[in-house]
């Protein structure tokens, strides 16, 4: 277990640089365009009334913000991850995708719904990841977050969200490493699997 350790933590190391050296070298007119609106592909994926779980694009990753807003303005419940201490993520209600005026500093650097915002059980989430395989496999952070709420949560559809560069032959995977339902990338759709 500890070789699969530090074989995920030379590897993000890694990764988390291309990708945010792809992302700082996008031109802006590139970079406007890029995750503005899912592809069709995707939209199939996703059941009519879906509440639709996102998250709040860090630097260098995955841009979301396009996406919240199309989920947002088609009817659909949003909702982002919210960490309030310990290893546990909860999804609340998105009311407010323009101004984010619904959201506050969270223990790890970024914004996330308010204590009181509804909470809310996604069907459909966006996954932020490090890197990923043509097979559905994903890196993610480190943090088991979203390993954790799919394991608990294995009807959700889960769609990874990433730059091409961040695509590896494979990973060093451990038995609580959740695959994904599909991926997006600016170029493609890998999936379903």
């Amino acid at each position: 277990m500890a070789d699969i350790f530090e074989q995920k933590t030379t590897l993000r190391a890694a990764l988390r640089q291309t990708r945010l050296g792809h992302a700082a070298a996008l031109p802006p007119e590139v970079s406007a365009l890029v995750f503005n609106r899912p592809p069709r592909p995707v939209l199939d994926l996703v059941p009519e009334g879906a509440t639709i779980g996102l998250y709040r694009a860090a630097e260098g990753e995955a841009r979301t913000a396009g996406y919240i807003r199309f989920f947002f303005e088609a009817g659909h419940p949003v909702a982002l991850p919210r960490v309030a201490g310990g290893r546990t993520m909860t999804f609340h209600r998105h009311t407010d995708p323009y101004e984010e005026s619904d959201l506050a500093p969270g223990p790890l650097g970024l914004l996330q719904p308010a204590a009181q915002a509804p909470v809310a059980e996604p069907e459909v989430l966006f996954v932020p990841l490090v890197g990923f395989t043509p097979s559905g496999e994903r890196l993610g952070q480190g943090g088991g977050f979203y390993d954790r709420y799919l394991l608990d949560h294995p009807d959700v559809i889960a769609i990874g969200m990433a730059w091409d560069v961040q695509e590896v032959a494979e990973l060093p995977l451990a038995t609580h490493d959740m695959p994904l339902t599909a991926i997006v990338t600016p170029t493609r759709v890998l999936g379903p699997f």
